[in-house]
Formats: C-alpha cells, sequence, structure tokens
C-alpha cells in the first residue's frame, strides 16, 4: 500500500504524508477495499472508507451530492484507482485529512490527526 501511495502523489499532498494515509486506511478501513459502515442516514465505502452523503451515489441515500461522479459500489472493487481520485479531491477541498475520523479505541470519534510510524516501510 505504501508503494501504491507513494506512485499516486500522495506524499506532500495537501500538507500531508503517505505515514498519514497509512494512518486513515489502517483505521477506517483495515486496508480492506471491500469495507462497508453503515451510519444510518448515509454510509462509507471502500479502502478510505468514502461516505455517501457528500461523495458517492449508493442510490440510498437522500441527497447525495456525489461530487466524486461515482457509484459507492466502485469503491469496493480491487480497483483503487478510482477510490485514490475520489480520496484525492476530498483531501483536496478540505486541504488536508479533516473528513476522515478514526476511533479512539474506546469508541470515541475524533479527527484524524496523529499517525503510526511507517516510515520504515
Amino acid at each position: 500500500m505504501v508503494k501504491i501511495l507513494r506512485r499516486n502523489g500522495f506524499e506532500g499532498f495537501e500538507g500531508t504524508t503517505v505515514a498519514d494515509w497509512m494512518c486513515l486506511v489502517k483505521h477506517e478501513s483495515d486496508y480492506n477495499t471491500k469495507a462497508y459502515n453503515n451510519n444510518g442516514p448515509s454510509r462509507d465505502y471502500g479502502i478510505f472508507q468514502i461516505n455517501s452523503k457528500y461523495w458517492c451515489n449508493d442510490g440510498r441515500t437522500p441527497g447525495s451530492k456525489n461530487a466524486c461522479r461515482i457509484s459507492c459500489s466502485k469503491l469496493q472493487d480491487d480497483n483503487i484507482d478510482d477510490d485514490i481520485r475520489c480520496a484525492k479531491m476530498i483531501a483536496r477541498e478540505a486541504h488536508g485529512l479533516s473528513p476522515w475520523t478514526v476511533t479512539d479505541g474506546g469508541g470515541e470519534y475524533r479527527p484524524l490527526t496523529e499517525r503510526e510510524n511507517y516510515a520504515e516501510m
């Protein structure tokens, strides 16, 4: 995954590092391209856990913006090229990773601001 992120220009993208993105995909989806999370009124899809309210269309989320102009099901296949394009669009709009949250282990969600050390990878 580190090589894929580096090859796709994530190092330095909107002030982030590959380590930041590795932390994100680890904690959001555990590197699972088929990950799915039902948040009630909207759902998160794929390795980057992209939300159906704003970014993709799952046909079930009322008022979906579909800013990435993609079906949410396309975010759950093993080809992550479209996931990467959408994740970068999200990060570009937010100037970083603030749209994503991770659990602190106690069920409390917080903005993704801390990262694990992936420098040795």
